[in-house]
């Protein structure tokens, strides 16, 4: 008998199942990063198609920190009536929606933004980043180093995203800590060469991400979810490793934190370390990309642990929550693939996600018509 179906509860917020839509780059916002009635109807699409948890949106916090083209924004009041709007369509459809709280870092796009991007250390357009092999594209705006002043300013930002997510009705708030963006690169010493008290230590490197999560949780009290997102590793050479993740994770609990989401990977880390690495997974051997890590963490936490990453068949996400691996099945790219994916599986069509990992999802969203599944969109036309 399989617990992925149980009705459980993350804080204050009581979830149908333990199933999780991960947060990702949907590329359906207007470029001012406002809700769309395409974006709606997609978060609608995963409450119908019986998703327990949606989170949506790598939603930027600050002007400065947009990463993408038609990236979803929560940096204006201005905002919060279409995302109370979407909100309110997904709750209608009896889905529960968290809204993920992000910044680019260094890696954002000072092309959309017209802004320069900010990081733990500062380079001049047009030179690549230290550590971490990043290299600003030819048009980009230099990268600024944050100080204390500039980092408390970044903390109000993601708090009053926060206050905004909560004002629009969202079931909770998540922080982006992952995948090579701002909060990762302070984590990272491929990113992080700082010596001062932001640098160097673990505990140095981590004060930027609890100066985040302990703004977000003030700003929106005690019994509001707030969930973080954090790499197991991110796989560049002297980069964040598997031991630090398991002592960031309890760090986070300990800051008050009520979910976590492990992921794992960037951009910088090549195609086949990525978040969304580009393959077709071996059903069930190649499945899990963090399994790993994922059982230390969750031996160590006492919150619950969602986790992303290469599950693509029913039998494995049971087996992942019956063995204590984790308690909630994070999925991405094939619930882009398939939106109805876990009433299918509810209903009893266990076949593995449909999804070939071949990341042609991101094609479309790159030409400004938000991301979709186009390979499986080929294989119907073809069938008809």
């Amino acid at each position: 008998m399989t617990q992925l179906f149980d009705r459980t509860s993350i804080a204050s917020m009581t979830l149908a199942n333990r199933f999780v839509r991960s947060a990702t780059w949907e590329g359906m916002a207007t470029d001012d990063g406002l809700v769309t009635p395409q974006l709606t109807q997609c978060m609608v699409d995963l409450a119908q198609g019986g998703v327990g948890l949606i989170i949506s949106s790598h939603t930027y916090v600050s002007p400065e920190g947009q990463a993408g083209l038609k990236q979803l924004g929560i940096f204006s009041d201005a905002m919060t009536e279409g995302l109370a709007a979407m909100v309110k369509a997904v709750h209608a459809a009896e889905g529960r929606i968290a809204l993920q709280l992000a910044h680019a870092g260094d890696q954002a796009n000072t092309k959309l933004s017209g802004l320069p991007s900010v990081g733990p250390v500062a380079y001049a357009a047009g030179s690549a980043s230290t550590g971490a092999g990043t290299v600003s594209t030819e048009g980009q705006l230099p990268c600024h180093a944050l100080d204390q002043a500039s980092l408390a300013g970044v903390a109000k930002a993601f708090a009053d995203a926060a206050i905004r997510a909560k004002d629009a009705g969202f079931d909770a708030v998540q922080v982006h800590a992952a995948h090579g963006y701002l909060l990762h690169q302070f984590l990272s010493p491929a990113w992080n060469t700082r010596t001062d008290e932001y640098g160097g230590t673990l505990e140095n490197r981590a004060k930027p991400l609890l100066q985040m999560v302990r703004a977000v949780r003030e700003a929106v009290g005690p019994e509001y979810p707030v969930l973080a997102k954090l790499d197991s590793e991110d796989f560049v050479p002297g980069g964040f490793s598997r031991e630090e993740a398991v002592t960031v994770a309890v760090w986070l609990q300990n800051a008050s934190v009520d979910a976590l989401e492990l992921s794992g990977g960037c951009r910088q880390a090549g195609e086949n370390f990525m978040s969304a690495r580009k393959g077709k997974i071996r059903i069930p051997d190649g499945e899990v990309y963090y399994r790993e890590t994922a059982k230390v963490i969750k031996g160590r936490l006492t919150i619950p642990l969602i986790l992303v990453g290469g599950i693509r068949s029913f039998e494995v996400a049971s087996d992942l929550v019956e063995s204590g691996t984790a308690d909630y099945i994070s999925l991405a790219r094939p619930l882009i693939c398939e939106p109805d994916l876990v009433n299918r599986w509810r209903k009893g069509d266990r076949g593995p996600a449909r999804c070939v990992s071949d990341n042609a999802c991101y094609g479309p969203g790159f030409a400004g018509e938000g991301i979709r599944c186009v390979t499986f969109e080929n294989k119907r036309t073809r069938a008809s």
